[in-house]
């Protein structure tokens, strides 16, 4: 069980961090460069994730993407069943932690000078060439930090994936699911052992950040309700 959960949870959390850095990476310079049409709207609502409760988050994809949410109709005859799927626990992981990656990711395109910017464009460097030359290079210890800050709070999500994904063995039981059902079935060991594998892996990952040189900060802070 706790093999399969972990697969489960790496397999997850590895692409909910693919799709953050592809998407969250361009949406974090265009806030940051005021170039996103209604930033503040946007801003707010990018960030409102964070302040959701974890199961108000999972409530509000079940809604959304379920057989009789808004979405489910159109997505039911494509052949899309999205709730209570593995994509259902990357939307959830996605949702959750993507806009931590965002807010790190902003603040470092915000960092650039304007005059670092003025003098490509002087150059004759277009937007994808200051974007991708100049911006990227220079927020990449920002983007490090976002992307270990998505990858935990992804690793460690439960109440969205638990109201949208459920919780079944091999296909939606992530590590903190696992965790839970142990403990409810009053198995103590158990749920020590899911546990400490689970504490071992995300310190694996930290610590080999740290020791290629990133320095991700505020992960003491990212805890789940």
């Amino acid at each position: 069980e706790i093999g399969a959960a972990l697969t489960v949870s790496l397999v997850t959390t590895a692409i909910s961090l693919l799709l953050t850095l592809l998407l969250g990476t361009p949406l974090a310079y265009a806030l940051a460069t005021g170039r996103m049409p209604g930033g503040r709207l946007t801003e707010t609502i990018v960030d409102l994730p964070i302040v959701l409760p974890p199961s108000v988050a999972g409530l509000s994809l079940l809604l959304l993407f379920g057989s009789r949410g808004v979405l489910g109709p159109v997505l039911g005859p494509l052949g899309f069943d999205v709730a209570f799927t593995t994509a259902a626990v990357i939307l959830a992981q996605l949702f959750v932690s993507a806009p931590l990656y965002v807010r790190s990711v902003r603040t470092g395109f915000r960092s650039i000078g304007p005059s670092t910017v003025e003098a490509a464009q002087v150059d004759g460097a277009g937007d994808w060439s200051i974007f991708w030359r100049i911006a990227i290079p220079l927020a990449t210890g920002a983007i490090g930090s976002g992307a270990v800050l998505a990858w935990v709070r992804a690793l460690g999500e439960f109440g969205a994936t638990i109201m949208f994904a459920g919780n079944l063995e091999g296909r939606t039981q992530t590590m903190p699911l696992l965790v839970y059902s142990a403990f409810q079935s009053t198995s103590l060991g158990q749920a020590i052992a899911t546990a400490a594998v689970l504490v071992i892996a995300a310190l694996v990952v930290l610590l080999a950040v740290r020791l290629v040189g990133g320095r991700p900060t505020g992960v003491a802070s990212i805890a789940e309700p």
